[in-house]
């Protein structure tokens, strides 16, 4: 049942976004980027994950990826699909040239390669920044199905027991629904922060009722 309803959520919100123009999109996603920029505890932390966005229909990454490679104390990992066992790593990437060589993948993201000039891309989280289908106010999250997140965080954290990043969901106005909307099972992970243009959403501003990770 559970799946049923993941399956209807996600064509109804994929045609609700479809319907959005580009103009809007960039614009939602120009107010959440500096939202995210201001964030204390992005400006206190110095390791980044943030998605590698697809040409349409979710909150667009270019600028904000820029903005955090140019500070130079920041290190910055993106998200890459391994073919091999189809799970999901995240890697270094250097700068702007490195973004722009990128060669497109999956669903037309860029896609790291394993190396850049000869040296291994590694990962080590303090913030990751999530994209998703829908979420809702209860920092509930609907991805597109393949559980390359969920897998990856519990797979992450689990090794050498590593801290639990901040997970800060990037979310168009759109996409964020009402509590207790998103259907979720105990291996789908939630998150720590919500950001869309008008709101900023976290377990401090949750009903007490929802406010169970």
């Amino acid at each position: 049942m559970i799946r049923a309803n993941k399956r209807a959520l996600r064509k109804a919100m994929r045609a609700t976004l479809g319907e959005l123009p580009a103009e809007d999109i960039q614009f939602q996603s120009q107010v959440i980027a500096a939202k995210v920029m201001a964030l204390p505890a992005f400006q206190n932390s110095r390791t980044f994950s943030c998605y590698l966005s697809m040409p349409t229909a979710e909150v667009q990454t270019t600028s904000l990826i820029l903005d955090i490679l140019a500070n130079k104390q920041n290190k910055l990992f993106v998200p890459t699909v391994v073919p091999e066992n189809d799970h999901m790593d995240f890697v270094r990437l250097h700068d702007e040239q490195d973004l722009h060589g990128l060669p497109s993948g999956l669903w037309g993201i860029p896609q790291p390669t394993a190396q850049w000039n000869n040296e291994k891309r590694q990962s080590d989280l303090d913030v990751i920044l999530l994209p998703g289908v829908a979420f809702d106010r209860s920092l509930s999250r609907l991805g597109h199905g393949k559980g390359y997140y969920d897998k990856f965080l519990s797979s992450y954290t689990a090794a050498a027991k590593r801290p639990r990043p901040l997970l800060v969901a990037l979310a168009l106005q759109q996409q964020l629904l009402d509590a207790g909307s998103v259907p979720i099972t105990d291996t789908d992970w939630k998150v720590d922060m919500i950001i869309t243009p008008n709101d900023i959403v976290t377990k401090e501003n949750l009903p007490k009722d929802s406010a169970k990770a």
